[in-house]
């Protein structure tokens, strides 16, 4: 599976598929960043969201694999995304997918948005590192939807989140260590949606190097229908292994010696308990302080909630709290938006989810306000 000497550690390639008039993903290759793009939204909008979300990530992108700082870099993407539309450049409405790595020796930064994919071929097995934001995902993930129901779902390209339709966006990002020897897949979704994984795994083992692997990504998934464009780039994760913290030697006398029964023991099971207990707090407390600085919108009987804090509870504490209700119908909202309030949309602070909600407001008729909670 290693590339032939000579071969360059990486490829990228895009195809249009066998259906589409026009291609709306667009790719990077510039060691250490490498990214996919597919855009939304048809002919002139998608394209042009893609390629500005690439060309802003590029140019923002960190020097290092650093999954906060390549975060970063998406979100100044779907800034200018946004902008585009707002000042002509493209549609109003256009958006992309981003899946972006930073790939530094064998450790990896990974940052994403939309149902492109990030794929690790790690030891001969592969593992989908991201997650989809789709709304067939959600209901794979909830169990209301097996994944083979999944590829042939009418709501299959309905995703969840995307560059250009929020300001306050939320990015997947982390960080992971691979093996030499390991490849990585960037993909849009016209190679996940003609390809099952075993097929996807298949070919990144037996592939002699990484543009042998794209190569043949593109003709197997125009041969199984090329119902859409087909983006990929591949990358062999080379150098040193992660170093492994080693194991303490063992003390003979450590080993030999009997432990002292009585007074000492007990003192010591107490202090970890007391340790243990100031940890729990500590993070409690923490987790707390944090929750009280975050806010989400959701979907609640049928209209937009206000909520500060987060979703989900710690320690079987809930952390959030109701802030206000709002008369804004979700139905009427455009079905990206609506699907995203039923899990919600989260925002740094009480502030930014009212200015959300007020954007919901202008797209329904007549405009309401919100009503404060009891």
């Amino acid at each position: 599976m290693s590339a032939r000497k000579g071969a360059l550690p990486y490829a990228g390639a895009s195809d249009i598929g066998l259906v589409r008039s026009g291609n709306e993903d667009f790719y990077v290759v510039n060691p250490p960043l490498f990214a996919v793009a597919d855009g939304l939204g048809g002919h002139q909008a998608g394209e042009v969201a893609s390629q500005i979300a690439i060309e802003t990530l590029l140019g923002n992108a960190p020097k290092r694999a650093d999954a906060k700082a390549l975060g970063r870099a998406v979100r100044a993407a779907n800034a200018a995304v946004i902008e585009g539309a707002q000042t002509g450049l493209g549609r109003a409405g256009m958006g992309t997918t981003v899946t972006s790595a930073m790939v530094e020796g064998t450790h990896i930064a990974i940052a994403h948005v939309g149902d492109s994919r990030a794929y690790l071929l790690h030891l001969g097995e592969l593992t989908q590192l991201t997650q989809d934001h789709s709304m067939v995902a959600d209901m794979v993930r909830s169990g209301t939807l097996t994944e083979e129901e999944s590829r042939v779902h009418p709501n299959r390209s309905v995703i969840t989140r995307a560059l250009g339709s929020d300001p306050n966006m939320l990015v997947d990002g982390f960080e992971l260590d691979a093996a030499p020897g390991d490849r990585l897949l960037l993909c849009s979704d016209g190679l996940t949606s003609m390809l099952e994984d075993r097929d996807i795994e298949t070919i990144l083992q037996t592939a002699p190097s990484p543009a042998a692997a794209v190569a043949r990504f593109i003709v197997a998934a125009n041969e199984a229908g090329g119902q859409d464009n087909i983006t990929t780039v591949v990358v062999d994760i080379e150098g040193s292994s992660p170093v492994t913290a080693a194991r303490p030697t063992a003390n003979p006398a450590a080993e030999t010696a009997v432990p002292h029964e009585g007074s000492g023991r007990w003192i010591g099971r107490v202090a970890w308990v007391l340790v243990a207990m100031a940890i729990v707090a500590a993070a409690w407390y923490s987790a707390y302080a944090y929750a009280r600085s975050q806010a989400y919108v959701v979907e609640e009987s049928g209209v937009v909630a206000i909520y500060r804090g987060v979703p989900g509870s710690f320690l079987g504490i809930s952390m959030h709290w109701l802030e206000a209700v709002t008369d804004v119908p979700v139905a009427e909202l455009d079905p990206i938006t609506a699907a995203r309030l039923k899990s919600g949309i989260r925002v740094d602070g009480v502030a930014p989810a009212f200015s959300l909600a007020a954007g919901y407001r202008q797209q329904v008729e007549p405009s309401v306000e919100p009503t404060t909670a009891p």
